[in-house]
C-alpha cells in the first residue's frame, strides 16, 4: 500500500495536523520514493549512453543492434509522412478492441459460470485446455477461417487472454464469503441480488487487475496477428523492416511498443486509484 502512495499525496498530508514522528516518517517515505526514482532515470540514462557510445566505436554492430541517433532519425523520416503514427493507431486500435472483448466476454462468462454450477463444472476441462493451448498455435488456422484482415488479428488476440480471464474471475467469484450471501438470502434476496450487490462489489479489485493483465496481452496478442495477417500496426513494421534489413525499423517499433504497454499499464493503474 504505502509503495501505491505518490509523493503529491504525502506533501499534503505533512499539511495537515500530524505529530513530529509522523512528520519525519513521512518525510522518509518522500526521500524513499525521490531515491527510487532517481536511480531509475539513472538506469535508464546510463543504458541510453552505454548504448550510443558502443554503437558509435563499433564495439557492436549498429546495424544489427541500431542505436539512440539511428533510431531517433528513423522516427524523423517516418514521422515525415505520417507513417509512424498510422502504425501505432492501428495498433492501438485494435488492443483496445481486443481489450474491450476480452474483458466483455470474461466478466459474461465467468457470471454465467457462477450463476451455473453444472455448466461450470462441465465446462472447467475444456476451459484448462484452451488456457493452456499455444496461441501461435492457432494463428496459421485463424488466417484460413477468417482470411488475412482485421478480423483475424483481434480473434488471436482474444485467444490469448479471454480464457484465462474467464478462469481468474471464476474462482474469485466464487470465492465470496458464504456469510455475505447467508445474510442477503436472510433478508429476502434473490441470486441477482447477490451478484449485484456481494459478488460484483466484492471482487472488484480483482475485475480491475485482471484488466492490467489483460491490457499488456492484448497487446501480446495483437503483435502475434499482425505478424502473419496484417497490413498496418508495429507487428507489420516489425516483419517489414526484418525482410527487407530496415533493423531501425524493427528496434524502434520494439521500443515503441514498450512505451504503449507502459502507458497503458499506468492509465489502468491511475484509473484503479481514482476508483
Amino acid at each position: 500500500m504505502e509503495n501505491k502512495i505518490s509523493i503529491r499525496r504525502l506533501k499534503r498530508s505533512l499539511t495537515g495536523d500530524i505529530s513530529e514522528r509522523q512528520r519525519e516518517f513521512i518525510l522518509s517515505c518522500i526521500r524513499q520514493k525521490r531515491k527510487v526514482r532517481v536511480l531509475q532515470i539513472s538506469i535508464f540514462v546510463l543504458f541510453i549512453l552505454v548504448w550510443e557510445v558502443t554503437a558509435h566505436f563499433g564495439i557492436i554492430d549498429p546495424f544489427v543492434f541500431s542505436s539512440p541517433s539511428r533510431m531517433a532519425e528513423c522516427f524523423v523520416q517516418l514521422s515525415a509522412d505520417g507513417s509512424i503514427y498510422y502504425h501505432i493507431g492501428v495498433t492501438l486500435f485494435e488492443t483496445f478492441l481486443s481489450f474491450f472483448f476480452i474483458m466483455f466476454l470474461g466478466i459474461l462468462i465467468a457470471i454465467m459460470l457462477w450463476w451455473n454450477d453444472t455448466v461450470a463444472k462441465v465446462s472447467e476441462p475444456y476451459l484448462v485446455v484452451l488456457n493452456s493451448l499455444p496461441k501461435t498455435a492457432l494463428a496459421p488456422v485463424f488466417i484460413v477461417w477468417l482470411g488475412n484482415n482485421m478480423k483475424t488479428i483481434i480473434v488471436a488476440a482474444v485467444s490469448v487472454a479471454v480464457f484465462g480471464s474467464i478462469i481468474t474471475l471464476f474462482t474469485a467469484f466464487c470465492s465470496v464469503e458464504e456469510e455475505k450471501i447467508k445474510l442477503i438470502r436472510t433478508l429476502g434476496g434473490n441470486r441477482i441480488d447477490i451478484l449485484r450487490y456481494i459478488v460484483l462489489p466484492g471482487n472488484a479489485h480483482t475485475i480491475v487487475s485482471n484488466m492490467k493483465v489483460n491490457i499488456g496481452l492484448s497487446l501480446v496478442g495483437v503483435i502475434i496477428g499482425e505478424f502473419l495477417a496484417a497490413n498496418a500496426g508495429l507487428g507489420y513494421l516489425i516483419v517489414y523492416g526484418s525482410q527487407v534489413f530496415k533493423l531501425d525499423y524493427v528496434i524502434l517499433s520494439i521500443v515503441i511498443l514498450c512505451i504503449v504497454a507502459t502507458g497503458l499499464y499506468k492509465g489502468l493503474e491511475t484509473l484503479e486509484k481514482r476508483w
